[in-house]
């Protein structure tokens, strides 16, 4: 998932290199929404825009979020998240300093792999959820939408001490570069006709350097949409227009392939069942209470004391003493529940809140995520929601809510 990266001089090696979100690539002024390389093709398009993480992104398209999620689910469906932020981690002592910040296993991630993890604090909530690849010479990660002012300064404060102690570590961003999702059952077909590298040989999670429509991007075999699909960042050229504007503008002249929005990325992104931070992860959420044990490498379940936070998440896995869950559920009949709603249990007491909540085209019902006590969070627990001063039912179900369909290789 890197592209256009440029090598740092000897001497650099060991400072911490991001830069600012206030002089991010195709920023805007001071207090306003930053724009995308892609923003004016968005406009053109039709497309509803509004702020998200910062950014003046597309909410829809005139097709609507309904069209644009089974076209996904059918079909190709081409995203820009370009405001995303990829980060590179250097130095021979990558693994070691990356290890410190996350749950993974980094030691064993075979090179052209990636792996979701999470950034943790010290108290064992989740600064942030990330893919970390092994890029070979380094690590790459991307930073969600609106978290470099989060992320870089906690990983910047411990990259210090950790070059302080003789480490040989360093960060560098990567701000000018665009990122497109193409995500989908004909994905891996309309890519292919795109570039000469062999896409079958790659599965779900792998990533590698390709030629795409005559540009050198980086290419991850992932996505948010619980579909087959692919992440290409490509670098910005020398001069005039942006090479993805181009890229951007070839896939969507293939007939299998339509621009979607955040909203329909959101309803996909759900009925995957997977978290969006900020609404179902945050500072004070363990992995473990949001289900999420599953990341944390098996060896590093031994290493007390290896990773902020383990103190209580190793604590929560072993005892299984988490207060709360994460789980998904379905609404039996009625409007969908939103973000913030409150769980009620059979005799009326509030014992959760809502985290995620919409309407399931693929499912024609409302689903969503919430929190509630482990207990509750068994599969075919019956509670309620209040809406409106009214308790409407749910069910609590298992996720994803649809099957994912990865390609885990030929």
């Amino acid at each position: 998932r890197i592209s256009g990266e440029r090598t740092m001089h000897s001497a650099l090696r060991h400072l911490v290199r991001p830069r600012p979100a206030a002089v991010r690539c195709f920023a805007a002024a001071s207090g306003e929404l930053r724009k995308t390389p892609l923003h004016s093709a968005h406009v053109a398009l039709g497309a509803k825009m509004a702020g998200f993480g910062g950014w003046d992104m597309p909410i829809q398209y005139p097709d609507g979020i309904m069209k644009s999620h089974l076209h996904t689910r059918e079909s190709a469906g081409l995203f820009d998240v370009s405001h995303m932020l990829g980060v590179i981690i250097r130095g021979t002592d990558r693994v070691s300093f990356m290890e410190s910040l996350c749950v993974a296993d980094l030691a064993a991630l075979p090179p052209g792999m990636g792996t979701l993890s999470v950034l943790t604090n010290a108290g064992g909530g989740i600064i942030d959820d990330m893919i970390v690849t092994n890029a070979g010479e380094h690590l790459y990660m991307v930073i969600n939408a609106g978290h470099e002012d989060k992320d870089l300064p906690h990983m910047e404060e411990h990259l210090k001490k950790f070059v302080a102690g003789g480490k040989d570590c360093s960060i560098e961003t990567l701000p000018h570069n665009g990122i497109l999702a193409l995500q989908g059952p004909k994905a891996a077909a309309v890519l292919q006709s795109l570039t000469s590298a062999d896409i079958r040989s790659m599965s779900f999670m792998s990533s590698r350097t390709m030629d795409v429509c005559g540009v050198e991007c980086f290419v991850a075999r992932s996505g948010y949409t619980g579909e087959d699909g692919f992440e290409i960042a490509v670098p910005p050229g020398k001069a005039g227009a942006h090479p993805v504007t181009a890229i951007w503008s070839t896939l969507l002249d293939k007939p299998e392939v339509t621009p979607v929005g955040l909203g329909a990325r959101d309803s996909l992104r759900l009925e995957a069942g997977l978290c969006l931070y900020g609404n179902d992860l945050d500072d004070s959420t363990s992995p473990i209470e949001g289900t999420l044990a599953w990341v944390i490498a098996k060896r590093r379940r031994d290493e007390d004391g290896s990773f902020f936070g383990s103190e209580r998440i190793l604590k929560e896995l072993r005892d299984k003493s988490r207060t709360r869950a994460r789980c998904g559920f379905v609404v039996e009949s009625g409007a969908p529940v939103r973000e913030g709603a409150k769980i009620l249990d059979s005799s009326g007491a509030e014992v959760g809140t809502v985290t995620s909540g919409g309407f399931s085209p693929c499912l024609k019902k409302g689903i969503g995520m919430c929190y509630v006590p482990p207990p509750l969070a068994k599969v075919g627990t019956e509670l309620s929601v209040a809406v409106r001063g009214k308790q409407q039912k749910i069910t609590v179900t298992k996720m994803p809510f649809v099957p994912q369909n990865y390609y885990r290789g030929p």
